[in-house]
């Protein structure tokens, strides 16, 4: 299992990664619920094992625990495909959540970028500003180094729009992360 913390005045974020589920499930606390119902649903659909621990400054607001564990899960993410002898480095997945409808895109290619298309029907869920959502994307994809694209292309309950797009990029990055036959996957011979 991979492990890193990350400690600032504003947070202490402890994350966990494993490749393969274990007998149980992840075991996440941010403090904000909305957002570890949406890491669960990550970990579920990935197939990866996740542990979050997080104390934020959550009487400020929830920007801070949201990019910083996105920031260390990114880093593991790195971690985990940068140490795999061979991987399909892409992962495309369109998701449907009732009416709701998400693609995801991602390349784990050593270069970072993302491109977030997404026009959320309501400016909050409960009281999770759903700003975050691409916060916490471009964190995870700046410090995985993956070139990620997020398009919602249906609207409709502002929680099934975010459920669909974290569940796409979970089954998005199952995808790249399974095994081929043979090697880097890159005509240069490395991916840095």
């Amino acid at each position: 299992m991979l492990s890193k913390k990350r400690s600032t005045l504003e947070t202490k974020i402890e994350v966990s990664l494993a490749e393969d589920r274990l007998a149980t499930e992840s075991k996440i606390n941010t403090g904000i619920g909305f957002f570890d119902h949406m890491l669960t649903l990550f970990s579920f659909h990935s197939n990866l094992y996740l542990e979050v621990v997080a104390d934020g400054d959550l009487q400020v607001d929830f920007h801070h625990t949201v990019e910083d564990i996105g920031i260390v899960l990114g880093q593991l993410i790195r971690d985990l495909y940068t140490a795999k002898k061979s991987y399909q480095r892409y992962g495309f997945f369109y998701l449907p959540m009732d009416e709701s409808l998400a693609r995801v895109v991602l390349d784990l290619s050593g270069r970072p970028h993302l491109n977030f298309q997404a026009d959320f029907s309501q400016a909050k869920v409960g009281d999770f500003d759903v700003e975050l959502v691409e916060e916490f994307f471009n964190a995870v994809a700046m410090n995985s180094r993956m070139t990620l694209h997020i398009d919602l292309l249906k609207k409709g309950n502002t929680h099934h729009e975010i459920e669909a797009i974290f569940k796409a990029f979970a089954r998005s990055l199952r995808i790249a992360l399974s095994e081929t036959d043979g090697g880097v996957p890159s005509s240069k011979g490395l991916i840095e």
